[in-house]
C-alpha cells in the first residue's frame, strides 16, 4: 500500500537534483533509507593530516576494510528529518558513519541480514519493524487531509 518514489527512476529532474529530492520529500508521508555499499576500500588515512590542540598528529592509517554508502542516504534522511517524516534507515553489515550511526536520527538503524539464510531467520522481525514504520507513514499520509479520518 505505499508506492516509491525515486529520483531517475520514478521522478525525473527538470530543476537541480537536489531541489528535486526536496520536491519529492514534500510530497512524501514518509521516508526509507538504504545503505548500501557504493564504494570499497582496503586501505586508507583517517583524518588525514588533522591535529590536537597541541599541534600532535591524530591521523591514523587504516589497513581494514571500509565500505561507503552513496552521500545522498545521507541528504534523503537529513532532508525527511527536517521536514518531521517517518523515517526508517536500513544499512547492509559494514556500512557505518552519518546517518547510519545508531542514535543520529529518531530512529534506530537496522542492519539488513548478509544472506538468505539470516533473513529467512529475521524475517519476522523485519516484517515487524516495516510495518510499524508503515503504520507511521500511513497515519501522516492520512493527516495531510483534515477530513481523512472519516472515511
Amino acid at each position: 500500500m505505499l508506492e516509491a518514489r525515486a529520483l531517475g527512476r520514478t521522478d525525473y529532474p527538470l530543476t537541480l537534483p537536489l531541489a528535486e529530492v526536496c520536491v519529492i520529500a514534500a510530497h512524501c508521508a514518509g521516508g526509507l533509507i538504504l545503505g548500501f555499499e557504493q564504494f570499497r576500500a582496503t586501505a586508507g588515512t583517517y583524518k588525514f593530516l588533522a591535529q590536537d590542540t597541541e599541534g600532535k598528529s591524530v591521523s591514523r592509517t587504516v589497513k581494514k576494510l571500509a565500505q561507503f554508502p552513496t552521500p545522498w542516504n545521507h541528504m534523503e534522511a537529513s532532508i525527511m528529518f527536517s521536514l518531521g517524516k517517518p523515517l526508517m534507515i536500513m544499512r547492509e553489515q559494514g556500512i557505518s558513519g552519518g546517518v547510519f550511526d545508531q542514535g543520529v536520527a529518531s530512529t534506530f538503524t537496522h542492519e539488513l541480514p548478509k544472506d538468505l539464510a539470516t533473513f529467512t531467520k529475521k524475517r519476522d522481525q523485519i516484517r515487524q519493524v516495516i510495518k510499524t514504520w508503515r503504520s507511521q507513514v500511513y497515519a501522516t499520509y492520512k493527516n495531510v487531509w483534515a477530513f481523512a479520518d472519516r472515511y
